[in-house]
């Protein structure tokens, strides 16, 4: 193996004592080896124990595993390709040997000659394995996009993709889903149940906590994993439990420091801001945050932050109206309060139902 590949972005993460058994998302996954599926996708946003669910699934089948797991120095497409071979030899050394020679040739090559090459090798596979690139969501270029759709669309029958991200990759998933060829698991899928949360919050974490306040629990982080670890550990040492629950929320500091560097940290400025000022509103629609952030294409923004899992809950079929997860609005609001600039809720007109009519009224107003 080459000196300049780091091995441990190769090393299947190792179990976790203590889970939350997941049945029917194993039987998901299983369902994804059939031969007719090119794809397994494991998409949603950070804390929903995506990472998790793939890891304790893997342990407990009888096949081969190629890992990789990606950071933001792989935007390389050839250091990105480099990895991948990398990856695959630990199936077979000799997967990737004659694309390798060709990654080094003087004259570069067109990509689909070294991925054809690629295919190629893996299709000599001895057995059948699975392939795992763990946070896809870090990859940004173009190039590497290319060489991913590529090996879908052409899949050597050995080797099953699964691609665990935060967002949606740019690959035909409406056509692989419309064949059939895919199988995704999602936020919905991804939230505790009811009973999976009593069991992490009593078994798993060790709180001797009333059905109550569990089912509180269950409501106030709609099932997001690490909301309900982070409210646990808040909840570590402390005598009046249900005085906590009562009063958790996005402000609680231990979710506030976790969604401010996962989330939105991560985001551009111009998301930031929109954000902000969109966060004081129940409902969202592109109309809508247009008139409240003061700005024109809030549809596509929206769509945008939909498919990049940003805790953005669609509301209706057609994708017009959203919300924010309960908590990550908290933490929004919260911090638009601390920068100084609000707008003021009460000035925007809602029918009972929540949604704007036609015609709503808004004023700005700036917080001394």
């Amino acid at each position: 193996m080459s000196p300049n590949i780091l091995v441990t972005k190769l090393f299947v993460p190792l179990s976790r004592p203590n889970l939350v058994l997941r049945p029917r998302l194993v039987y998901r996954l299983d369902k994804g080896l059939h031969p007719s599926r090119k794809l397994t996708l494991v998409s949603a946003p950070a804390g929903y124990g995506k990472t998790t669910l793939v890891t304790e699934w893997l342990h407990d089948i009888q096949a081969q595993i190629a890992w990789l797991s990606l950071d933001v120095s792989d935007n390389d497409p050839a250091r990105f390709l480099a990895y991948l071979i990398a990856a695959l030899q630990q199936i077979d050394g000799r997967i990737g040997e004659n694309t390798r020679t060709l990654l080094q040739s003087p004259q570069p090559l067109p990509p689909e000659v070294m991925l054809t090459t690629l295919c190629n090798e893996i299709t000599d596979a001895p057995a059948s394995f699975i392939l795992v690139l763990d946070d896809y969501h870090v990859i940004s270029s173009l190039p590497i996009h290319q060489q991913l759709d590529f090996l879908v669309e052409h899949r050597p029958p050995p080797m099953h993709l699964v691609i665990v991200t935060r967002e949606d990759p740019p690959l035909p998933l409406s056509r692989l889903r419309a064949r059939g060829q895919m199988v995704e698991i999602r936020q919905e899928d991804l939230r505790f149940l009811p009973e999976e949360c009593e069991d992490f919050l009593r078994r798993v974490m060790g709180l001797d906590l009333l059905a109550d306040d569990v089912a509180s629990l269950e409501r106030r982080t709609e099932g997001w994993i690490a909301g309900l670890q982070l409210a646990a550990l808040s909840m570590q040492g402390r005598t009046d439990l249900p005085g906590f629950v009562k009063a958790f929320t996005g402000g609680s500091h231990y979710v506030l420091d976790y969604l401010i560097e996962e989330v939105f940290e991560q985001q551009s400025a111009d998301e930031q801001d929109f954000l902000l000022r969109t966060s004081i509103l129940d409902r969202l629609s592109g109309s809508l945050c247009d008139a409240v952030a003061g700005r024109t294409g809030s549809a596509v923004l929206l769509d945008r932050l939909d498919h990049a899992n940003l805790f953005i809950v669609p509301l209706d079929q057609s994708r017009t109206w959203y919300r924010y997860h309960h908590l990550f609005a908290e933490l929004l609001r919260q911090r638009l309060h601390s920068t100084g600039q609000f707008l003021k809720k009460s000035c925007i007109v809602l029918p009972a139902s929540g949604f704007p009519t036609r015609g709503f009224s808004l004023k700005r107003s700036t917080m001394r």
